[in-house]
């Protein structure tokens, strides 16, 4: 893969078809447009037409093999290439947007896009490799499904609102969304820039991401597309309808749309300030409430700058702190301050072009909590001073009011801290991509170092806490068993007790009924009585006899009542007899004994009942 990037003039085809007449091409604006680039290809190739010049110093070409994943690319560029260069190759043959990817293995530090290879004294051949941090790694399951993808065709259904037309176009699933955006650009003359999509899967935020990447319904998908209404094309409109219609060639038409499709109105082509244009404030004069104040300067920004803008944080800047600085450490962020000025002619431009710009977006919204405000109104400039210099100290303050209005718009950069926040850098309007981004990248240095010592911080004073915790916890634990067993103790020692006093009850309720018996027990006839007597012996189950005369005209129960009188009621015990053998208790209690022939004598004996 040969890169070439030395200033050439020539003529080559041009990426809509038709013979175009190149001017100088410079490295870092030179990129290689999307349709150009194969993800199954493992090697990046710019076609670049001969110089016609004569070049007084042969270019020194040097040799990369960079390495990603499971994924080797060779690069060959010329010495006078910049960094940014092999990334936008990179980008190309790995579908990695450049934002997202970190290119390392440089023998020497202080690298970045802007590094011209030939001032790193590098060798012909060099190895480096791409860092992906926030990118999730592939599973293998999912890489081979986008393999099978990749060589899949989309059938996409496009509809143009405005005319009512339906196109179907076949893609591979290697195409790229730009690449639709730029066949769509062909159908229906929208530039890029001012096309609005219906239909996109909500993973498809990139347009470097290929068809199969983005989540498209398999084999069709539909999706719609309109032409993005703007201040200047409706200024435009107004212009066409009070000029002659033989005054307006295309070519007028031609040259207008190009000019508003790289982010300059037709107020900043002929130098004219862009608030003359404007209509609306960006923040209304004297806002009471912070939160409603940037829902206005967040809905005028997309209407003038369109939707692809910084994500502003909608509420107080109190409120934008606590988001950026008071989570846990690996949550934190850096907070940018954007101080908007519609009476500078820098503003437009930087909104348009840098601050839309999607490289800037992206780091932004991943690295950065975004707060916004306009100081237009000399109100609102005086509240943001005051906020100013409660939060960050009269220095700054002091330093933001003797900006001038030309130097406006400015971008804070802040990093909190322990006991303060700390203004790291104040970035003016007139500045390039480029340049915004690398000092960007600076304040994110800073900040990964200090926020990696927070982390340390904090996880060691985690790790104390879950110490003491587990401490906390494991004697929590020991007072509650200790409490448990001492409770069980005092159940068991109050169920005994209970039990004690229900066996007491039991037992001085039995000896009363015991002696409530003998006591109606009938006197025991005398031996010389001239009564029939009979004599009963009768055996306990430990073996102990005890003997009584009875009336043989008393009742059986008079014996129970006996029995039960010496301890063993008739209720829990058994008065068998011997010859035969039979249960006494089972026999009629009102018949006599002779009656039931326990007379003149009988051995009896007891047994306790089961």
């Amino acid at each position: 893969s040969i890169c070439k990037c030395s200033g050439v003039v020539g003529r080559e085809m041009s990426e809509y078809g038709g013979e175009t007449l190149q001017g100088p091409a410079y490295g870092p604006t030179s990129h290689p447009t999307a349709s150009s680039s194969t993800p199954s290809s493992s090697s990046a190739f710019r076609h670049v037409v001969p110089s016609r010049q004569i070049v007084e110093r042969q270019p020194r070409m040097l040799d990369f093999r960079v390495e990603y994943r499971d994924r080797n690319v060779d690069v060959v560029l010329e010495d006078s290439c910049t960094v940014g260069e092999i990334k936008h190759i990179l980008e190309n043959e790995l579908q990695i947007p450049v934002s997202k990817m970190l290119l390392k293995g440089w023998k020497t530090g202080d690298v970045d896009d802007s590094t011209v290879l030939k001032t790193l004294h590098l060798p012909k051949n060099n190895s480096l490799y791409v860092l992906t941090p926030d990118l999730p790694p592939p599973s293998s399951s999912n890489s081979g499904a986008l393999q099978e993808s990749l060589n899949q065709n989309f059938m996409l259904i496009i509809t143009h609102r405005e005319v009512q037309r339906e196109y179907n176009l076949n893609f591979s699933g290697s195409s790229t969304i730009q690449e639709v955006k730029r066949n769509v650009y062909d159908l229906t003359s929208i530039p890029v820039r001012h096309q609005l999509w219906e239909g996109w899967p909500p993973s498809a935020t990139d347009d470097s991401m290929t068809l199969a990447a983005s989540g498209l319904t398999y084999p069709c998908h539909r999706l719609t597309v309109g032409r993005r209404s703007s201040p200047a094309q409706t200024r435009e409109q107004s212009e066409e309808q009070c000029t002659d219609v033989h005054m307006v060639s295309d070519s007028d038409g031609d040259d207008f749309e190009d000019a508003t499709e790289f982010g300059v109105d037709d107020g900043e082509m002929f130098g004219m300030a862009s608030s003359a244009l404007r209509k609306s404030p960006m923040m209304p004069e004297n806002a009471e409430n912070e939160g409603d104040a940037l829902l206005q300067f967040t809905a005028e920004f997309s209407s003038r700058y369109g939707d692809c803008h910084p994500v502003y944080f909608i509420g107080s800047l109190e409120a934008a702190f606590q988001e950026a600085f008071y989570g846990k450490a690996r949550d934190r962020k850096l907070l940018a301050i954007y101080l908007h000025h519609d009476e500078s002619v820098l503003t437009n431009v930087f909104c348009s072009q840098m601050l839309c710009a999607e490289s800037i977006v992206s780091y932004l919204s991943q690295n950065f909590i975004t707060w916004a405000w306009d100081m237009t109104k000399e109100a609102n400039r005086a509240r943001f001073l005051t906020m100013c210099t409660r939060h960050f100290g009269s220095v700054v303050a002091q330093t933001i009011r003797t900006q001038k209005t030309d130097q406006f718009p400015l971008f804070l950069i802040i990093m909190g801290k322990r006991s303060s926040n700390e203004v790291l850098n104040v970035i003016q309007g007139n500045t390039t991509v480029d340049e915004l981004m690398m000092r960007l990248m600076a304040a994110m240095e800073i900040f990964s170092a200090q926020q990696q010592e927070d982390i340390k911080d904090e996880d060691e004073r985690e790790a104390r806490e879950n110490v003491k915790r587990e401490q906390d916890e494991a004697y929590r634990i020991s007072l509650e068993a200790d409490r448990a067993k001492r409770e069980a103790q005092e159940r068991e020692q109050a169920e005994q007790f209970r039990l004690e006093q229900i066996r007491k009850e039991q037992e001085e309720e039995r000896e009363a009924i015991r002696l409530s018996l003998e006591q109606a027990l009938p006197p025991e006839p005398k031996k010389e009585s001239t009564e029939s007597v009979s004599k009963l012996r009768i055996r306990t189950p430990s073996g102990e006899f005890f003997e009584r005369r009875f009336l043989a005209s008393s009742k059986l129960q008079v014996v129970f009542d006996f029995v039960a009188s010496k301890g063993y009621p008739w209720g829990e015990f058994k008065l068998l007899g011997t010859f035969p053998r039979r249960d006494v208790t089972q026999l009629d209690p009102n018949k006599s004994l002779l009656e039931v022939k326990l007379y003149p004598q009988e051995t009896l004996f007891l047994e306790a009942k089961e």
